[in-house]
């Protein structure tokens, strides 16, 4: 696939979650419930003990069912072990000029954080795939639909902190996705199932607000 049909098919739910756990086993077992509950894309943060070889092994098993990215990626060399791990998407908090380079090199979108307008000029003029504005909770929703009238060429995904129940908002003032953590993934698998199909309900439901 190509760069911007990866991007297409990982941001097409118009949600990215977000695994980070304490161990590999953790990690796979949330990525699994996430994955069973209906969601069709997500990230395992380079934080998580083995996410490497848990990125390789969910791959394995979902093959083109699901577009499974790395997070926090936060340098080259990170950026390349991911990419030879299977990563379909590179995601990080911050914006490295390395990171996005490496990815595209070899046909990996990247999903890179800023936190100002300036920043996002940046990752623009990079050619970053789409950008997450991180961390998500420091703004609102508001401010996302100002930062577009400005620059609406900007594919935007705000991240950290966004809760589920305000996801929609976001998506409402312009965002092309959210990207939702243990917001999303805490508790059982029937509730996350229950909060994953309502979420997916919502969403499918919100026309972005149209340009001033």
């Amino acid at each position: 696939m190509y760069r911007w049909e990866i991007t297409r098919a990982a941001l097409a739910q118009r949600v990215l979650a977000v695994v980070r756990g304490g161990s590999y086993d953790q990690a796979a077992e949330t990525a699994g419930t996430l994955l069973s509950a209906g969601i069709t894309s997500l990230e395992i943060s380079l934080t998580t003990p083995f996410a490497l070889e848990a990125i390789t092994t969910l791959i394995r098993e979902v093959g083109d069912e699901a577009v499974i990215g790395a997070g926090t990626v936060l340098d080259a060399a990170s950026a390349r072990l991911a990419v030879d791990a299977g990563a379909r998407f590179l995601a990080s908090p911050t914006l490295d000029p390395e990171v996005v380079r490496t990815a595209h090199r070899y046909g990996v979108p990247v999903f890179p954080g800023v936190a100002t307008p300036t920043e996002l000029v940046h990752a623009l003029e990079l050619g970053s795939d789409a950008v997450k504005v991180f961390p998500g909770a420091d703004r609102r929703p508001g401010w996302l639909a100002e930062v577009r009238a400005e620059l609406p060429q900007a594919a935007l995904v705000p991240s950290g902190g966004i809760s589920v129940d305000a996801a929609p908002e976001w998506v409402a003032a312009g965002a092309v996705a959210c990207g939702l953590g243990a917001e999303l993934s805490d508790g059982d698998r029937d509730s996350v199932a229950k909060r994953v199909g309502e979420l997916l309900a919502r969403l499918a439901e919100v026309d972005p607000a149209p340009m001033p």
